[in-house]
């Protein structure tokens, strides 16, 4: 495979390459291969089984680096919702029983194409703190130095252990982990996922806090609460207050890991391109903590230090 002769799409944030050949799409990937290739294939395969369309693999060549899986198009609802004759209500809707759909998921396991067992992960608070930290490793890192990073550094460290520990739904439903409009294609047979490599079993509003708090695409607050009503409406078992509660905590800490990525990709990768999108993740970070008192100290930290920076 020559992937000079092919057509390049644009990339993502992770360290994968997309062509466009004549029968799908070419991923090539080296660094985080098994993520990137075998577990996201699995993955893949574990949504089709659930009557969710994603790519589905054509042909694997895994020891050259990439496999090729199904062309969905170019037509992402990011696109779409852009254009001002959108009824985007109606979206949300197909999207809100989507990821209904998703949530219903049990399956765990699942054989990859090298004939392995592949078993989706628990998200873990762990794993959670790590990524929230990411805004401390690199944000923090680049604005504040000395005495002042350090004693930021220990209160937000503190601040995230305290609001994990303050979630109330268990880790019990399939997360995608990336849920939002880029992601999510619009085809033939109705709207697709893709970049699923990530999948893991977590916290039932995670899923929904990327989809309304996306920083891709700037939506007033009548369109957030419109999205999260019609999540409950397809979802009446869950407790609205412990809910909310979960769905405020996992969107001010994911924007919190999305600042940390952001500028991480900037300073190690040179990708600048997502700078841009900083200003309105702190914007939906203040939007989810002025109101709720759990956010108190957070709050406070962050009007004293983080608001009046540019970035």
């Amino acid at each position: 495979m020559n992937l000079n002769k092919l057509k390049k799409l644009p990339g993502d944030a992770s360290f994968r390459y997309f062509y466009r050949s004549r029968s799908g799409i070419i991923v090539y990937c080296i660094k985080n291969k098994k993520s990137n290739l075998l577990d996201y294939d699995a993955i893949n395969k574990i949504l089709i089984k659930k009557k969710v369309i994603a790519p589905s693999l054509i042909s694997q060549h895994y020891k050259k680096n990439y496999i090729e899986i199904e062309d969905f198009g170019d037509l992402t609802v990011f696109e779409k919702l852009k254009q001002k004759s959108t009824n985007k209500k109606n979206y949300y809707k197909k999207i809100i029983a989507l990821l209904t759909n998703i949530k219903n998921i049990k399956i765990k396991n699942q054989k990859t194409f090298l004939k392995t067992n592949f078993k989706v992960p628990n998200y873990t608070t762990k794993m959670l703190l790590d990524e929230s930290n990411l805004f401390i490793d690199w944000y923090l890192q680049k604005y504040f130095k000395g005495k002042k990073k350090l004693s930021l550094e220990k209160q937000l460290k503190k601040i995230f252990k305290r609001l994990l520990k303050n979630i109330a739904y268990k880790n019990k439903v399939f997360v995608h982990r990336d849920f939002h409009i880029s992601n999510i294609m619009i085809t033939k047979k109705g709207l697709g996922l893709i970049d699923s490599q990530d999948a893991v079993y977590g916290n039932i509003a995670y899923d929904l806090a990327s989809l309304i708090d996306d920083v891709r695409l700037k939506t007033n607050i009548k369109i957030k609460n419109f999205i999260f009503s019609e999540f409950l409406k397809k979802n009446k078992n869950l407790d609205y207050a412990k809910f909310k509660n979960d769905f405020e905590i996992l969107s001010v800490l994911r924007n919190f890991k999305i600042i940390g990525i952001f500028t991480r990709l900037s300073m190690r990768d040179n990708k600048n391109k997502y700078l841009k999108l900083i200003p309105y993740a702190w914007k939906l970070i203040k939007l989810r903590t002025s109101k709720n008192p759990i956010f108190t100290d957070l709050n406070y930290l962050l009007i004293k230090n983080f608001y009046k920076k540019k970035n």
